[in-house]
């Protein structure tokens, strides 16, 4: 007998909530036998009094190819002979109120390009991978004690194409503005390298209605965007990263969902992906509905989405959106933590580490709940690594204050080392923070024109010497000057046009390429032996001074960061004892746009080097003396003796 629908064994899984391959039976599946071609349909609907499957091999006739209800829990199944790849389907469902509705396919692969809203046929397989060394690398690869330097991307807006006589209205564009998945992987891989990069993080790629939602918004959680090429075009994307050198993290939302009526929301009607009770299914922040994590079925599908992106286009780990607004919600108006929640992100968290443990996922967390990084075996979360949004809320405050003034804030650059070592942290400069009115992270910089440029490197600076990994959106590596567009590519013109975003270009380039070399700035990440403080109390002249190291005792660095526009001369500071140190990188070095005070090069010290003054300061046995730039950061390393 001919069979297409889902085993008794495999619905009873996905009814637990355990099923985390339900990919493998739900959307639609081609079959092809020596007796049978079309294509086999399973679908979720619990509340359904009747489901039918319509496209244009039926004229949307939902009278036509009505589907069986397979068991009391609302899992419908149908196959229907003679229908192939690249046609358009929807779910035709008669609710209990007896009134009828159109759904996409929430397991669907492909979906329309919007405003069309229909899925599509499409098979996954055919794609060949060349990504095999890669893969082996990433199972041995220690991401803690590695440099980790996340380029964060918005695919849509990172560079349009040029096209005469585009109209102007953003939502009636073309699909020719945007580059394709494969367009993409030329352009911007060679960008990542020269950048040094080792991961970019994108955007949502879940298939969204609405483009301004940037992806947040998803309706279609096993479809990538049509917007840029079909499934197999984002395979090449992936495929070609690898092939560079370059890991690929995916922004994922797993706490809440889009409205529009063709998603998941009222999926059959009645709530279904959602909670049941509206004051904790609305999300009335961002007029979406909160996915019900205590549902069992809900856990199957969210929980089989990620290892989906993990299994067929080989992602490298998610950053999950939100997550302090799952740890934490609202059900009688008072904030109260959501168990039901956190039992789902350890769920989550342990099967994708049973399956895939090599594999990196990011907590997009604001609150202060202990333990986001910690081991499920331990009551943790089990992420591999928490934003710091302390340090940046912290650190953006303390850079838009006034130069002469920050001597009254100096405990917002030093009150992150409290904590620093308390969960495994990545520093993010991420889009939420220059979108909405708050400015690009260059215009948040006081002074003027020149100053506003020294206080981005000395901002960059001091990020990529603070322990922890790292994270910039797009555009910071030039100083972008307006903040994010999203209807608009960057302003690739300030780049071929001015030096002044020439030169901070060449600073990131330079300080990307030390840190991604320099084992003392990401070894010991989140040991407290791989920091300590130099001079942290020098209010007056606001300048901070500190020593990263690797595991090795002797392999280290010395960091002073000014942010006063003063320039000191002779200026001390207390160093380990070495005969020699020689400034590694200085961003007031005139090829980054700067004044020039610098420590290296002829007619410096010794030609290249400070040499150590066998006298303690700074609690340390010896110091250097050296020249301080305004609004700069100075890095120091030991010259160890040849043998």
């Amino acid at each position: 007998m001919f069979e297409t629908k889902p085993s008794d064994y495999q619905t009873h899984l996905f009814h637990d909530g355990s099923y985390f391959r339900s990919y493998e039976i739900f959307g639609a599946k081609i079959i092809k036998t020596e007796k049978h071609n079309g294509v086999s349909f399973t679908v979720w609907a619990p509340h359904a009094k009747k489901v039918s499957v319509v496209g244009n091999f039926n004229a949307w006739n939902g009278d036509k190819h009505e589907m069986t209800k397979l068991n009391n829990e609302g899992i419908w199944h149908l196959f229907i002979e003679g229908i192939e790849a690249g046609e358009c389907y929807k779910y035709h469902i008669l609710t209990n109120a007896n009134t009828t509705i159109l759904k996409a396919d929430p397991f669907a692969n492909y979906a329309q390009l919007r405003p069309d809203t229909a899925s599509i046929i499409y098979p996954l397989d055919g794609y060949k991978w060349q990504d095999s060394k890669w893969q082996k690398e990433q199972k041995k690869k220690d991401w803690k004690k590695s440099a980790l330097n996340v380029y964060e991307l918005h695919l849509s807006s990172w560079k349009k194409k040029d096209i005469i006589d585009t109209v102007e209205a953003y939502d009636e564009c073309d699909v020719q503005l945007f580059y394709t998945y494969r367009e993409l992987a030329e352009l911007l891989i060679p960008y990542l390298k020269e950048h040094q990069f080792t991961h970019v993080e994108v955007m949502p790629l879940i298939e969204h209605p609405y483009d301004r939602s940037w992806g947040y918004q998803g309706t279609g959680y096993y479809s990538v965007t049509s917007r840029h090429g079909t499934p197999h075009d984002f395979m090449y994307f992936v495929d070609q990263c690898h092939q560079h050198g370059i890991a690929v993290l995916l922004d994922w939302v797993p706490g809440h969902f889009c409205k529009d009526a063709h998603g998941l929301y009222f999926f059959d009607g009645e709530p279904t992906y959602e909670y049941k009770d509206a004051p904790v299914r609305e999300n009335v922040c961002w007029g979406t509905a909160n996915f019900d994590l205590g549902k069992k079925e809900v856990q199957s599908f969210l929980i089989s989405n990620a290892l989906f992106w993990l299994e067929y286009f080989h992602i490298d780990g998610f950053r999950i959106d939100a997550v302090a607004n799952m740890i934490y919600w609202e059900p009688e108006g008072e904030l109260k933590k959501n168990d039901l929640a956190i039992s789902f992100l350890q769920r989550l968290n342990t099967a994708i580490g049973e399956h895939y443990p090599h594999v990196l996922i990011f907590a997009e967390d604001s609150t202060d709940y202990q333990g986001v990084t910690a081991p499920v075996a331990e009551g943790g979360l089990g992420f591999s690594y928490k934003w710091n949004m302390g340090w940046m809320n912290d650190v953006l405050e303390y850079m838009e204050i006034s130069a002469y003034d920050r001597k009254y804030h100096h405990h917002k650059m030093t009150f992150s080392m409290l904590y620093a070592f308390s969960e495994h942290y990545i520093l993010p400069l991420s889009h939420d923070e220059v979108v909405h009115g708050k400015k690009s992270l260059l215009n948040k910089m006081p002074g003027d024109y020149w100053q506003k440029f020294a206080n981005l490197r000395l901002l960059y600076g001091y990020m990529y010497t603070h322990p922890g990994k790292k994270l910039l959106f797009m555009g910071g590596e030039f100083a972008q000057f307006d903040e994010w567009k999203d209807m608009e590519q960057l302003d690739w013109i300030l780049l071929e046009q001015y030096e002044s975003h020439q030169t901070m270009n060449v600073f990131t380039k330079d300080l990307f390429d030390l840190y991604k070399r320099s084992k003392p700035l990401w070894q010991q990440d989140h040991h407290p032996d791989g920091f300590s403080w130099i001079d942290v109390d020098n209010h007056e002249q606001s300048i901070f001074s500190f020593i990263r190291r690797a595991d090795k005792e002797d392999d280290y660095l010395v960091i002073i960061c000014n942010f006063t526009p003063e320039t000191y001369h002779q200026y001390k500071v207390g160093v380990p004892e070495h005969d020699r140190y020689r400034e590694i990188l200085n961003s007031d070095d005139v090829k980054y746009g700067g004044s020039g005070q610098i420590n290296s090069g002829p007619g410096k010290v010794d030609k290249y080097y400070l040499k150590t003054i066998p006298e303690s300061y700074h609690q340390q046995p010896c110091h250097v003396e050296l020249t301080i730039p305004p609004l700069g950061v100075v890095i120091l390393r030991p010259v160890k003796k040849r043998k």
